[in-house]
């Protein structure tokens, strides 16, 4: 019987061929039947796949053969499903890209990495110790959100501080404005979906001034393996396929609240409106409604 799977992985080390990495990643990928999204730039790797567990299982070995890759950070989760001829249904097609960023901060020219990743970014926290801080250090922990504001609609850390963003490249503009230069004297917390914007985000807050950054490891996926609806996380986590959105168990909260009628929902979707680009926030009922912009 298939069994679809999901892999979520990145890897900061510095690559002399990008595009090397992309015909190989590509050319894998095709064999094995694998859909997804893979982006590569010199500072790294950053992708979602989806295929038969079989398959995801021979593209990972081959993966870590590659020295630079050999320890990235690589989560599992269940797909929705596979077609008939063996592909994964939570994703459109194969796109595997080289860009000047792996995740997109706008700031290529800040980031340093070097064999063991990400220089000067924040101490790295896991699920445990996270909770070993909280214990310690109580309220004065900030938990910072580092994705965009509409996933953190339907998904968030207790009292987080959730920045009003659209995209990553938000962060650079609120953080040179001196938005958050209140928490620079606080231990600051920052976690993303599966850790990789938080590697990014926490060394640009370091080297703007905050001086005691941390990053979740393994981000809000790791931290769910872990605790799942029975720690510090709140809702349903949002996801960059056809899922939409994962829980951790079956007793999450559904914080998320429609646009359209108020009701509580985990669901996302795109504006109807065919000029408008954006997500919100919907119950199923209302899924036909424009969003807030456009009602």
């Amino acid at each position: 019987m298939p069994t679809p799977k999901i892999v979520l992985f990145y890897a900061f080390a510095p690559l002399a061929d990008p595009d090397a990495i992309r015909l190989w990643q590509r050319d894998l990928g095709e064999v094995l039947k694998l859909r997804g999204r893979i982006l590569i730039s010199e500072h790294g790797i950053n992708g979602t796949l989806g295929g038969d567990l079989p398959a995801v299982k021979k593209w990972l070995r081959r993966f870590r053969d590659y020295p630079a890759f050999k320890d990235a950070d690589v989560k599992w989760s269940e797909g929705t499903g596979l077609d008939a001829d063996g592909y994964s249904l939570d994703f459109p097609k194969l796109s595997v890209k080289v860009r000047d960023e792996i995740v997109s901060f706008g700031a290529p020219g800040e980031l340093a990495v070097d064999e063991h990743g990400v220089v000067g970014g924040g101490a790295r926290l896991s699920p445990e110790q996270l909770h070993e801080l909280i214990a310690e250090r109580g309220d004065e922990v900030v938990f910072f959100d580092g994705r965009n504001a509409l996933e953190a609609e339907i998904g968030r850390f207790r009292n987080a501080v959730v920045p009003d963003t659209e995209n990553t490249r938000d962060f650079v503009r609120l953080l040179d404005e001196g938005a958050y230069d209140e928490l620079k004297g606080k231990p600051v917390v920052t976690y993303c979906t599966g850790g990789i914007r938080c590697e990014v985000l926490s060394s640009l807050m370091v080297s703007r001034g905050f001086g005691e950054v941390y990053q979740l490891d393994g981000g809000i996926a790791r931290y769910g393996e872990t605790y799942g609806d029975d720690g510090l996380w709140e809702g349903s986590l949002y996801v960059f396929d056809r899922r939409g959105s994962v829980e951790f168990s079956d007793h999450a909260a559904v914080i998320g609240e429609c646009a359209g009628c108020g009701a509580s929902t985990s669901r996302t979707a795109n504006c109807p409106e065919p000029t408008c680009r954006r997500q919100f926030v919907v119950c199923a009922a209302c899924g036909a409604v424009a969003c807030p912009e456009h009602a």
